[in-house]
């Protein structure tokens, strides 16, 4: 017994046996089966080896192929017996490499201590604000002082740091408590906002600045921070927050003086009502006392009829197409695809359905030996199917067109 005998049986013997969607040779031709491998060895007149079948098909139709190989009892002018020795899954073992390979690369990496992705761009953010830095007249600032109307004083370079980090660039630095002449007649030239921090020191400065120099408005961090640590939301709120210098300082956590305590007038007492406010009812309207009249109550949705269901309308030379070809695919667990104009697209498993539709330009009726499921509906959908015929279906809405058997009775 030779090699090529044995694949002769494989393929003679299996042919027609299930169907045409399960020939060995159209899986192979394509590529739905690999080469068959077969090793044997004769000894003492009898021949034994090994038969290896690559399959990328599902389990139940590989479990299919493996079943009919195994109906094989002759090998050219000799008996046979094959008998199924293993299925592998090959993804298994891959899966098990792929996962010892990457524990060997990460472990690699934390012992050449590799900089994390983050790390490097803040890196690279940071440098390219520390770059956009800039000068004037020794101060501190922004790349976009000068350009810019309004703008904002800080305290230090930190905090010019931190508001180029959230895109604020028209900002200049007064370096200390003492504030640069440069400054001050910068201050008579556009609009200020002075933001200081949450602490003494903060005010102390906005209260010196507010002596030498005219600015308009001063904005002070939350107790306790300083401008260089706060988040891009508390550095916007803060903003938002800005008062008019002359209202700075102001009590934290106390209300604005009201009309009524700075003494212009008192507040007038509303008369009181004697009993509660009765609304009035317009005539002709449905008012509130009408609820107890059982006449004028709206009937609850439980209380109306259940709707009937929409009939199913059929053409003639439609009903027919779908029951021939539905009975015409009974046992063969495979679909058939039809254009708008009742054209045979192709005919494929049920298990290759989805993908198939992917494929395929404008189908519009899909018939198939099997139960319509949420993952077919779907595939359905996106292709614009319009009919959809089964055995039977899963209950779930779809906008498509289904027909089952029960239908076509």
């Amino acid at each position: 017994m030779e090699k090529p005998d044995v694949i002769g049986a494989i393929f003679g013997q299996t042919e027609g046996l299930l169907g045409t969607d399960l020939d060995l040779r159209e899986l192979q031709r394509t590529g739905r089966i690999g080469r068959i491998e077969v090793d044997v060895k004769s000894t003492g007149g009898n021949s034994e080896g090994e038969i290896t079948i690559p399959s990328s098909l599902d389990s139940a139709e590989t479990a299919l192929i493996a079943a009919a190989v195994e109906t094989i009892e002759r090998v050219g002018p000799c008996t046979a017996e094959i008998t199924l020795n293993n299925v592998e899954d090959v993804r298994t073992v891959k899966r098990e490499y792929v996962m010892d390979r990457a524990k060997g690369i990460l472990k690699s990496m934390m012992e050449k201590g590799m900089t994390d992705s983050n790390d490097a761009s803040d890196k690279i953010k940071e440098s390219v604000r520390t770059e956009e830095i800039g000068s004037y007249k020794g101060s501190t600032c922004g790349p976009a002082l000068m350009d810019s109307e309004e703008i904002i004083v800080v305290e230090g370079r930190a905090d010019v740091i931190n508001l180029l980090r959230y895109g604020i660039k028209n900002t200049v630095a007064v370096g200390g408590t003492s504030i640069p002449d440069a400054i001050v007649e910068l201050a008579k030239e556009k609009s200020v906002t002075l933001l200081v921090d949450g602490d003494r020191g903060g005010e102390l400065i906005a209260r010196e600045f507010k002596q030498k120099a005219d600015i308009d408005f001063v904005a002070q961090a939350p107790q306790g921070k300083e401008v260089e640590e706060l988040t891009q939301k508390e550095l916007f709120k803060t903003i938002r927050e800005k008062v008019p210098a002359s209202q700075f300082p102001a009590r934290r956590g106390t209300r604005a003086p009201t009309r009524e305590r700075s003494g212009r007038y008192e507040r007038k007492e509303r008369p009181e009502r004697g009993g509660r406010y009765e609304r009035k009812e317009r005539p002709g309207r449905y008012s509130r006392s009408d609820r107890d009249r059982p006449d004028r109550r709206r009937p609850m949705r439980d209380d109306r009829e259940p709707r009937a269901p929409r009939p199913l309308r059929l053409k003639v030379a439609q009903k027919e197409l779908f029951k021939k070809t539905l009975g015409e695919l009974v046992g063969t667990r495979a679909a058939c695809i039809f254009d708008d104009k009742g054209e045979l697209l192709g005919k494929v498993p049920i298990a290759e359905l989805p993908n198939t539709l992917e494929t395929l330009e404008k189908p519009h009726t899909v018939i198939f030996d099997g139960k319509l499921d949420f993952k077919i509906g779907s595939a359905a959908k996106i292709s614009g199917v319009r009919f959809l015929v089964c055995m039977d279906r899963e209950t779930f809405y779809t906008p498509i067109t289904v027909v089952t058997k029960k239908d076509l009775e």
